[in-house]
């Protein structure tokens, strides 16, 4: 009889083990989503990298509607190289790509081709003809079968490029065209075995190379359907954005990423291309020039727009006030205001790209925020074209889209 207690306390133990257990699963089951640290959906929306169905829905009625910018928007793109029912892919084993593309050894053909895949299963989606989506196959095929590896310093940022349009053209094709795609399977090898490894890891260099490589971490996580490289891209995309733009409530100086150690006001100074005055909207890139501040700006706002499709709506939080003041900041001066000397020295390189529809149409058409700069800035691009390296068509995409 002796033994008895003993066994009682060991199922009292574990018994209350076990609600332990249950209590803090349940607790975490229970946490506001946007406070969990997976991102990823259950199950991903498709097609759901940049832009939706609805979203496509609303584009093709208005192109067919004859209605404006749409129409115009949609006749720019199909007049471009990239709609060219006569393209020859130029796929490459390996993808040289030195500073600023020197050497340049497929980095344009790549580039191009992806955008090219991309043009044409949008004009599949709106126009139903075939040839334009056996068009953007034959380029997705091509490449898939021969692609190995990126190679030389701009590797990281190429593979970002190239793997932020590539999945926006298989997203359409595989989950909208009526016909077949035989190799699809052989195209998500390739963004998981040749794109995926080369970007989720990020980058300690200028700001808009993470962002641009998160977009396409995002992108392919969403076509591959995996959550768990979808999670982690995620966290790299916010850590990042919020040291990109600066906003007054990150306090004296900008926030940064833990891994550049950035742990003096001089080296902060440095990185941010020697401003030393920081206010709401400026960028880490502003004083480099507005071009390259163009690619982050548009890599939010592309990666917040991928993250509503799949339910979880960025917009609402830091992401989207950071995207409206980088946007309205930017421009301001892009417009022609002119330029403070306590800004960048006094003088600021022009050139920030067809980078606004997305974050534009987002916080002042769906959320109702007054973006005075940016709206005239946008409304005067239009129709906003293609940036030659991962931006194309937002004014037929996401121009005054409600969706």
């Amino acid at each position: 009889m002796a033994a008895a207690p003993p066994r009682r306390r060991r199922r009292s133990r574990a018994l209350l083990f076990t609600m332990l257990v249950a209590a803090l699963v349940t607790g975490l089951l229970l946490q506001p989503r946007a406070h969990r640290a997976e991102a990823a959906p259950t199950t991903f929306a498709h097609p759901g990298v940049t832009v939706s169905r609805a979203q496509l829905d609303f584009a093709r009625s208005k192109v067919d509607a004859g209605a404006q910018p749409w129409k115009g928007a949609f006749d720019q793109m199909t007049a471009s190289k990239y709609a060219d029912l006569n393209r020859t892919p130029k796929p490459r084993a390996t993808v040289e790509c030195g500073s600023y593309s020197n050497p340049n050894y497929g980095c344009t053909d790549e580039r191009e081709d992806a955008i090219a895949a991309y043009t044409d299963a949008l004009a599949w989606y709106i126009t139903r003809d075939d040839r334009y989506a056996k068009k953007s196959i034959q380029l997705m095929d091509a490449w898939s079968a021969v692609i190995k590896e990126h190679t030389n310093s701009n590797a990281p940022l190429q593979t970002g490029w190239a793997g932020s349009s590539w999945p926006k053209a298989a997203e359409i094709i595989k989950y909208t065209y009526t016909g077949s795609w035989a190799n699809s399977g052989r195209f998500a090898t390739m963004l998981r075995d040749v794109y995926l490894p080369k970007v989720i890891g990020g980058s300690n260099s200028n700001g808009n190379w993470e962002l641009s490589m998160m977009e396409a971490a995002v992108g392919i996580s969403v076509f591959l359907e995996d959550r768990t490289s979808y999670d982690k891209a995620m966290a790299k995309f916010r850590t990042r954005t919020a040291a990109y733009v600066y906003l007054a409530s990150d306090g004296d100086l900008p926030k940064t990423v833990p891994s550049q150690n950035l742990d003096t006001r001089d080296k902060i100074v440095n990185y941010w291309q020697g401003q030393s005055t920081f206010v709401t909207g400026l960028t880490q890139e502003t004083c480099r020039d507005l071009t390259h501040t163009g690619y982050g700006i548009s890599a939010i706002s592309h990666v917040a727009e991928t993250s509503r499709i799949q339910g979880q709506d960025l917009y609402g939080t830091d992401v989207g006030e950071r995207l409206r003041q980088a946007l309205g900041f930017q421009s301001k001066y892009q417009l022609g205001t002119a330029v403070p000397g306590w800004l960048c020295g006094g003088s600021l390189t022009l050139g920030l790209g067809p980078v606004t529809e997305v974050g534009y149409n987002a916080l002042h058409n769906r959320l109702g925020i007054a973006m005075t700069n940016t709206q005239a800035l946008t409304e005067q691009n239009r129709p906003a074209g293609s940036n030659n390296l991962f931006v194309a068509w937002e004014t037929l995409t996401h121009g005054d889209n409600p969706s």
